[in-house]
């Protein structure tokens, strides 16, 4: 299901660039089906990071596997309760992401928008105008990057969650570029020229 905070452009507006962004392991510690606001703590640098990417011109997206809806490990509002209080502690203007994509099926299911299929942010770049050179999926799964290459944007592997350097040598897809966290990555991307940026 996907939650929308932000208009997309005119449809003559130029085409922009975005991230896609995992939650749990890439930008708060992944707490292992978190359901209680009390858990959420924010991996260090993410802050700075969404605020960099901001400035820089980027839409921010968050998609996020939450099988333990599926599992009747916790409900939908308890997400949505946690997700409000990553916003709280991120600190920045809201709001941070443009929409949210939570998907509560489990493994077994049909997926609808369960990574690793790119319906999101396929979805979300045919209707926020969003140019799929300047786009990119981050995460700390398999899933997430296997996400972006099925999209056809840039697959971003970070080192805050399930693996480590070591682990996503082993695992990693080709055309996947390994960082150590989410503000690595971002210090790489260039600024997006006002026209293509989100504002």
């Amino acid at each position: 299901m996907i939650f929308e905070h932000l208009p997309p452009p005119a449809p003559s507006a130029t085409r922009g660039g975005a991230l896609f962004l995992d939650r749990d392991g890439t930008l708060i510690y992944d707490r292992h089906y978190l359901a209680d606001p009390a858990g959420v703590e924010l991996l260090p640098g993410v802050a700075g990071a969404l605020r960099e990417a901001l400035a820089k011109g980027y839409r921010l997206f968050l998609h996020t596997n939450q099988s333990g809806i599926a599992r009747g490990l916790f409900q939908l509002d308890d997400v949505l309760r946690c997700n409000v209080r990553m916003d709280e502690l991120l600190a920045l203007p809201r709001p941070i992401f443009a929409a949210i994509c939570i998907a509560p099926e489990g493994p077994g299911d049909p997926a609808i928008y369960r990574k690793p299929t790119p319906r999101f942010p396929l979805e979300m770049m045919t209707r926020y105008r969003l140019d799929p050179a300047h786009c990119w999926m981050v995460g700390d799964r398999e899933s997430d990057v296997e996400t972006g290459l099925a999209a056809g944007i840039g697959a971003i592997a970070v080192c805050t969650g399930k693996h480590d350097a070591a682990g996503w040598a082993k695992v990693a897809p080709a055309g996947v570029r390994i960082f150590p966290g989410l503000a690595d990555f971002v210090a790489t991307l260039e600024p997006l020229p006002p026209a293509a940026s989100h504002a």
